[in-house]
């Protein structure tokens, strides 16, 4: 059935309109986002049939390509990523996770469990920071399983210096959800703080983010 053969009162985007968005079933929301279905399932036959297989939850772990794979549509698949990640701004806004001054490890955690928590690789970053402990930028290190040999302090601090930075703030995610520092971890910490020590720019931190949580080995 196409949507135009649906009666105009039972279209989401006219239930949205009339009943509010709270009203809507889960597959009409996501019609509501696709905008239109393809040649053999309108949008809310379409929306079904992937929640069916991937709630909300997993279904904002799928790539770009398995979203394009489950809608048909490249299109489509942009607009969900799109949406996922207005999500996750919106989360950390109301978190007060764009704060420009960092007071706490929290504060940290809050700017970074939405972006990091559900990848499936670890993400190394060095959060700059001016006397005020505002936030200059943030650098993407490195990609992969945190390693000693492999994350030199050159990496960390040459943006760090460029930036005229007062101090930084290390941040990785575990993708396993356990926040709980590894021999690595301490490693990777103290090799890099003895290097801020020599450089004149104060290692703060090192927070760990896990799903739910975070592990700051300045606290622990």
């Amino acid at each position: 059935m196409k949507i135009s053969e649906i009666p105009w009162f039972d279209r989401p985007w006219t239930r949205l309109k009339k009943k509010g968005v709270s009203n809507l079933s889960n597959a009409e929301l996501l019609a509501a986002v696709l905008g239109r279905g393809n040649k053999k399932e309108n949008a809310i036959d379409l929306s079904h049939r992937v929640l069916s297989k991937h709630h909300f939850n997993k279904l904002t772990d799928l790539s770009l390509t398995e979203l394009e794979k489950e809608f048909k549509n490249d299109i489509q698949a942009m607009r969900i990523q799109a949406m996922f990640e207005i999500f996750r701004r919106t989360n950390r806004l109301n978190k007060g996770g764009y704060k420009q001054k960092i007071k706490t490890a929290e504060d940290v955690f809050n700017h970074y469990v939405d972006k990091l928590q559900d990848e499936n690789k670890e993400h190394f970053y060095a959060l700059l920071l001016n006397t005020k402990n505002q936030i200059i930028s943030e650098e993407l290190i490195s990609v992969g399983t945190l390693n000693s040999s492999l994350i030199h302090p050159r990496e960390v601090f040459n943006p760090a210096i460029k930036a005229s930075a007062n101090s930084i703030i290390l941040v990785h995610n575990h993708p396993s959800g356990d926040c709980t520092p590894s021999s690595e971890d301490k490693e990777v910490t103290k090799i890099i703080t003895n290097a801020g020590d020599i450089l004149g720019i104060k290692v703060l931190d090192h927070i760990i983010i896990g799903k739910e949580n975070y592990f700051s080995l300045k606290n622990k």
